[in-house]
């Protein structure tokens, strides 16, 4: 006896320092970069670990190359970013032996030999959603492979994938429908994640109270998972957390004695009793009040809708029904900031998209309302479809908020400045120019006319197909019969602000055409309106143009991307649009065109490219194959005639026939142009007709 007993403390001597050791020898912390990121057991980063990740030197966890979003007690859930040239070999860093990747996942792939079901899914679509150009023909298609019954199956099977002979691995889209198939349950879906479920190798190491659980793949186990039963808490591995019992004295509990002590019961209802009556009473008195103000403040605001949008039927939205659209207004969904207000992505309960308006608050002398109103009913009034639509509004709890149709393509100013897509071409820039034009001068030509006021390249929205949608009136009036309108306050964003205006508060519609010829020039030049990394002198994008412009030195100014030398229609249809932008930019408002005649002057100049591709499939009979500059490809045809567009009808500034200033080159040379948008222009100093505009450039 004494024999066993003795050999009974060697054994244990000998197996509990190795067990401590062998934990000790895992580390479970991932450290980098001046931060730390500890995993739970059984993952760590250390060969002594039963499951080992990887640690980068910026302290990131990852699974091979790609970065791990979360760990759970049964998967881990990696970033898997969208790539056009990923082998398809490289989804074998996800299968080892302690993880795989599970059936929650939809998987596209490209350049399969065969098909191997009939999930398919359009190639520019694919690219279009994750802002990738992998391939420009659009008729190719990827193919989506996903476990019939994920419910039955737990790890993906790729089999067939590996016969299908499948070359590229594009991306991943996860979904997990937390184990039912009804549709009342919530839906978890992430794009560009890969789900992996794990285990641990060996016999159940699992905790008296933890069920274990057998991974399976094709009726192999493969190792096992641990779960805490309920009333446990933990991770349920006897080597790591194990379980835990959780107290859950709830009030079903406490009332009827199992815990807490019953000699308080009494006590505890009283309380409750006395705190109900008085909680009861003081709700009804707060009621009271509260509908008092409701009814009286839902009156007046039904008098001011029926005097702002007359018999217009516009929507009304429950605050409680905008709160549910926007996720309670959450960041995440915030579209923007502006003068009067934030901007969110809203989605109905008919599953209908929109731009929801929340309205800064104002002071209480009634101007938030006014300004609603005012929104309501110049928006209600005017009709034309490169005007955003106003779909509602929400008049509740202290707040202000209208709803608009939804723009998914953001604004003008987004795409000019690169932060979203990869660059207009050309001729959308001019669709886009001449749309908007057009939707302005709608507003100057009803009665009374409407001002804008604060037209500027992020007002201008781009809808799924690029079509221009003049947005934000909060800054506009309604104009008088007569020319002697003298606003009380000048509004507007610096650098568009019409100088003439801004000195004597002068509101007319010559103001919005000068705001829209820096538009112009934006177009034209992708530059800031203002930057003060340029030169001081150029500081301001419309003093810059006007230099630039008048010196004959457009080619300066142009954006590269545009490629303007690529054809002579686009070279000469850049200059004519520089050219209206001079006029537009005049300091005098006398001298600018009106709205009506920039955009048929615009009109003209987009229809001169239709007319281009005419000719251009006349010649294919002839000497080169051309295309139109519409397609962006269209190469230089010798001999053509640019036509002259006819000048519309306004007072027109002018550049004269002289070698462009740019072109010379002396040391003595004296800069006569103005250097800002104030100074006045001579009128033997200005005409820039397009003939001697484009007679400095093109030959």
């Amino acid at each position: 006896m004494i024999l066993h007993l003795l050999f009974f403390f060697v054994i244990l001597l000998i197996t509990t320092p190795s067990s401590i050791s062998a934990q000790s020898a895992c580390n479970r912390v991932c450290k980098g970069a001046g931060r730390e990121n500890s995993v739970p057991y059984p993952f760590g980063f250390s060969d002594g670990c039963e499951i080992r990740l990887n640690c980068s030197l910026a302290g990131e966890i990852r699974v091979g190359e790609y970065t791990v979003q979360n760990i759970s007690r049964d998967r881990i859930l990696v970033n898997f970013p969208a790539k056009c040239d990923r082998q398809f070999e490289e989804i074998g860093q996800f299968n080892n032996t302690n993880f795989a990747i599970s059936s929650r996942n939809t998987l596209l792939l490209k350049n399969c030999s065969s098909r191997f079901n009939s999930c398919m899914v359009w190639n520019d679509r694919a690219q279009n959603h994750f802002n990738l150009q992998c391939d420009s023909r659009t008729n190719i298609t990827m193919n989506c492979y996903v476990e019939d019954d994920p419910n039955e199956e737990e790890f993906i099977d790729l089999k067939p994938l590996e016969s299908a002979g499948c070359q590229i691995l594009f991306s991943s889209l996860m979904v997990d429908v937390n184990g039912t198939r009804s549709p009342s349950e919530p839906v978890s879906l992430e794009f560009q994640a890969l789900d992996l479920g794990w285990w641990v190798r060996g016999e159940c190491g699992c905790d008296r109270n933890a069920v274990c659980w057998n991974a399976k793949i094709e009726n192999r186990t493969m190792g096992y998972r641990c779960r805490c039963n309920d009333g446990y808490a933990g991770d349920g591995f006897v080597a790591g957390d194990g379980c835990r019992r959780v107290e859950n004295c709830g009030a079903s509990r406490y009332m009827s004695g199992e815990c807490g002590g019953t000699t308080r019961v009494g006590v505890l209802i009283g309380g409750i009793i006395a705190g109900a009556s008085l909680m009861s009473t003081m709700a009804l008195v707060c009621y009271c009040f509260k509908r008092r103000a409701t009814l009286r403040n839902q009156r007046l605001t039904k008098r001011q809708l029926s005097e702002a949008t007359g018999s217009f039927d516009v929507p009304f939205y429950h605050y409680r029904e905008i709160a549910r659209a926007t996720n309670s207004f959450s960041e995440k969904q915030r579209l923007g900031v502006g003068a009067y207000g934030t901007v969110y992505a809203g989605k109905l309960s008919s599953n209908e998209w929109v731009a929801i308006k929340k309205i800064r608050n104002r002071d209480m002398d009634g101007h938030g309302n006014n300004q609603v109103m005012n929104e309501i009913k110049l928006i209600s009034t005017v009709n034309h479809s490169n005007l955003v639509r106003l779909l509602g509004y929400c008049i509740e709890k202290g707040e202000q908020i209208l709803v608009y149709e939804f723009m998914p393509n953001g604004t003008l100013s987004q795409h000019l400045q690169r932060e979203r897509g990869k660059g207009l071409s050309w001729t959308v820039r001019l669709t886009i120019a001449t749309e908007t034009a057009q939707a302005i001068a709608h507003l100057h030509s009803m009665t009374p006319p409407i001002y804008h006021r604060d037209i500027k390249s992020s007002n201008i929205l781009l809808d799924y197909n690029f079509n221009s949608k003049v947005a934000d009136f909060g800054l506009s009036r309604l104009g008088m019969l007569d020319d002697s309108h003298i606003s009380t306050a000048p509004q507007g964003t610096p650098g568009y602000v019409d100088p003439q205006y801004h000195q004597n508060f002068h509101l007319s519609d010559k103001s919005d055409v000068y705001s829209f010829g820096v538009v112009l020039v934006e177009i034209i030049t992708a530059l800031k309106v203002v930057d003060f990394n340029r030169h001081h002198s150029e500081i301001n994008l419309a003093a810059l143009a006007i230099e630039k412009i008048g010196k004959g030195c457009v080619d300066d100014i142009i954006d590269p991307f545009l490629e303007p030398n690529r054809d002579a229609w686009t070279l000469s249809s850049i200059h004519k649009v520089a050219e209206l932008a001079f006029r537009c930019l005049a300091f005098h408002r006398d001298m600018r065109p009106s709205m009506t005649e920039v955009a048929d002057e615009l009109e003209q100049i987009r229809l001169s490219g239709l007319n281009t591709m005419d000719d251009s499939i006349t010649m294919m009979t002839s000497s080169s194959v051309s295309s139109s500059p519409y397609n962006g490809s269209e190469k230089s045809l010798g001999g053509m005639t640019i036509k002259r567009v006819a000048a519309i009808g306004s007072r027109r500034l002018g550049i004269p026939r002289v070698m462009p200033d740019c072109l010379k080159k002396t040391d003595d040379e004296k800069d006569s142009s103005p250097v800002s948008v104030q100074d006045i222009w001579l009128s033997e100093q200005s005409s820039p007709s397009t003939n001697s505009l484009l007679g400095n450039v093109v030959r």
